[in-house]
């Protein structure tokens, strides 16, 4: 049995709390979080994609609000940590040092310097450090990727990603538009994009971005070209600059030599593949969410099984790396290149 703790139980600790109970031999045996009213605003629905609303039985967890304290007394073996951008490095290491295994959520951290601190700290600890990268996982995403490397359709001529939505009013404290803390809409949102560039195409050679403010003076949209050496033309975007009533858009289009790979989150069916020649169809992919099936992952990797690397410690901190530098290029307004 593998018991776990969720550090921070707002929409994401609520989210690795359902993947968890969904997992044979696991006991999610506690939580910490400073807020004192945390039962009650467990019912409350925020978030982009899906529902935390399902029922959490506060009576089988211990509650802690010291991490230190739920770290040398709750006994755990794994740790779920869902704390604004600027804990997950120390807090990380912390749990390492205690002989935690740590499943840290994206981004890794705010800076390449304090990924590897993490990193050397899991070096150290010998334990298992997984940083949330979910598209990865998430199942469109994941067969996307398999199709690509498959070389059934040719090679990628061009891609497109976009994640857009509303700026985030459900974090507490409003954390999540204090750039200090979340590393701002291109750390926090964008990132996800970037990390399945590189997952897909490798590390780029440079990126050349453009930004939009919001009223505050914040990065509130961003759009990046990542360039290779070769003429693939492979671009991202991403935003909390829409309306609340525009909902939220997680999309691709992938353009092969001989097929066209379609994903968005708001079209029915929301995934396609369309061949140079017959119908467009719906390949079958996993039935479930790509926070379910990272944490699922991640359990395996505790109990030692043999896995195929989907995400790595280096991969995470490159991804931290990239958005750093395409924040610096839509300042300057020039090419960066990656370092």
């Amino acid at each position: 049995m593998i018991r776990v703790g969720i550090v921070g139980f707002g929409f994401m600790g609520r989210t690795h709390y359902k993947c968890w109970k969904g997992l044979d031999g696991v006991d999610v045996a506690a939580v910490c979080d400073v807020n004192p009213n945390i039962e009650e605003d467990t019912k409350k629905a925020v978030g982009n994609i899906g529902d935390t609303q399902d029922t959490v039985d506060f009576g089988s967890l211990e509650l802690y609000t010291d991490f230190e304290k739920m770290l040398a007394e709750a006994k755990l073996d794994a740790i779920s940590i869902t704390l604004p951008t600027y804990l997950h490095a120390d807090c990380s290491i912390k749990a390492l040092s205690a002989g935690i295994h740590v499943m840290c959520e994206k981004p890794m951290a705010l800076t390449d310097e304090d990924c590897q601190r993490m990193i050397d700290a899991a070096k150290r600890s010998g334990k298992v450090l997984q940083i949330g990268h979910c598209v990865r996982f998430w199942p469109e995403y994941a067969k996307a990727k398999e199709i690509v490397e498959s070389g059934q359709y040719g090679r990628v001529i061009a891609a497109t990603f976009q994640r857009l939505g509303a700026a985030p009013m459900w974090s507490a404290d409003n954390w999540f538009l204090d750039e200090q803390r979340s590393g701002g809409m291109a750390l926090d949102l964008h990132i996800h994009d970037t990390d399945y560039v590189q997952y897909l195409f490798g590390v780029p050679k440079a990126v050349c971005s453009f930004a939009a403010k919001g009223p505050g003076g914040a990065l509130a949209h961003i759009v990046t070209q990542y360039l290779y050496d070769d003429d693939r033309v492979i671009t991202a975007e991403g935003g909390w600059a829409m309306t609340p009533a525009f909902g939220f858009e997680m999309s691709f289009n992938i353009a092969l030599e001989k097929a066209t790979l379609v994903y968005d989150l708001t079209r029915d069916p929301a995934f396609r593949v369309c061949p140079a020649e017959g119908a467009a169809f719906t390949p079958e992919v996993e039935a479930s969410d790509g926070w379910c099936l990272q944490i699922a992952h991640f359990a395996k990797a505790i109990r030692g099984e043999e896995l195929k690397p989907i995400t790595t410690l280096a991969d995470s901190m490159n991804s931290v790396r990239i958005v750093a530098a395409e924040k610096e290029s839509a300042k300057k307004g020039q090419k960066v290149s990656i370092r």
